[in-house]
Parts: structure tokens; C-alpha cells; sequence
């Protein structure tokens, strides 16, 4: 326990030497949920994750931190896909919060699972947006590929009409690609 706490420390302080207040608050006027933001960028949470390297135990500890953004953009980034099985994905999915951590789940984790497309369907008609919007995510990159160009339209078409803002935007991609993809057939 004392190993974690010293981890967490070093890591807040690395946070705060890195923090950009300008960034943090127009975060924070544009409406995130997070309590604390120090306004770190993709890249340098990359970094950070780079040199603590694959740490399940330090991620749980990161990912219980929720009322702090860097925290839960960093755990995704120090487990592997080999960490959860498909219960614990789909429990990791129903945590997330916030579409920039939904992102990072997806890219990081989730998208390189053998069993992404049974999570997609899992998730795709969840009543909470932020689950629509995980599987619509890991849909994007996969349509022609584990997902026929036709489910992502269906998926798409019918998240349009929820007329959703989280969603918005992502399902009118997937549904432009899915379109392109089909004009051939």
C-alpha cells in the first residue's frame, strides 16, 4: 500500500510540474466533469505512461481517482488487453464518464480485443450515451473489416435518430463510411 501511495505521490507531482492552467481551464468552461484537471496533453500522458510501462495494480489505483482527469486518461494506457476478460470490459465500459476517456479506453484497450465486436453489441443499444458512443467508437475503424459496412449503417441510422449530441457526430461518420463502402457493392 505504501508503494502505491509513493507512486501516486511522485506521479501528482510529476502532474502538477507538467500542468497547463490556460489549457485546464478552458476545459473547465467548456463543461468536464473533472474536479481536478492540470491540463496535460495526449502526448505528455503518453510519456508518463511510457515510463511506468504495464502496471494493472497502479491503473486500478489511477482509474479509482475519477475526479481526476489525467488519472483516468493514464490507467487505460498502463493495462493490456490481457487485464479484463469480457466481463471486466464491459464493467470498465459502464465506469466511464467522459467521451475523452471513452476515447483513450477505446484506443488503448478495448479496440484490440478478440471479442471487440461482441462488446460493440453489448453496448450499442445501452440506454446511457456514453455506452452508445464507446461502441460506435470501436466501430469506426472496424467497418469493413469485423463489422460489415451494413451493421455500421444500421448502428449508425439508428443513433441518429436518438438525435443524441454525445453521438451526434461520430454517427454521422460511421455512417458516411459505411455509405462510401456500400456505393461498390
Amino acid at each position: 500500500m505504501t508503494q502505491q501511495f509513493n507512486k501516486m505521490q511522485t506521479l501528482k507531482r510529476r502532474f502538477f510540474a507538467m500542468r497547463n492552467g490556460l489549457l485546464a481551464d478552458q476545459m473547465r468552461r467548456a463543461g468536464s466533469n473533472f474536479r481536478i484537471i492540470f491540463g496535460l496533453n495526449i502526448v505528455q500522458i503518453n510519456e508518463i505512461a511510457a515510463d511506468y510501462g504495464h502496471d494493472p495494480e497502479f491503473a486500478s489505483t489511477l482509474w479509482g481517482n475519477t475526479t481526476t482527469r489525467e488519472s483516468m486518461l493514464l490507467a487505460p494506457m498502463l493495462w493490456s488487453v490481457d487485464d479484463f476478460n469480457y466481463e471486466g470490459a464491459i464493467k470498465l465500459c459502464h465506469e466511464v464518464t467522459d467521451a475523452e476517456v471513452a476515447d483513450i479506453v477505446c484506443h488503448k484497450l478495448l479496440k484490440r480485443r478478440d471479442d471487440v465486436v461482441s462488446i460493440i453489441e453489448a453496448l450499442i443499444d445501452a440506454e446511457q450515451p456514453i455506452l452508445r458512443y464507446i461502441a460506435l467508437r470501436l466501430t469506426l475503424p472496424m467497418i469493413g473489416g469485423k463489422i460489415s459496412p451494413e451493421r455500421a449503417l444500421e448502428m449508425a441510422d439508428t443513433e441518429i435518430g436518438k438525435e443524441e449530441s454525445l453521438t451526434a457526430a461520430l454517427s454521422t461518420m460511421i455512417k458516411s463510411e459505411a455509405e462510401y463502402l456500400l456505393e461498390d457493392l
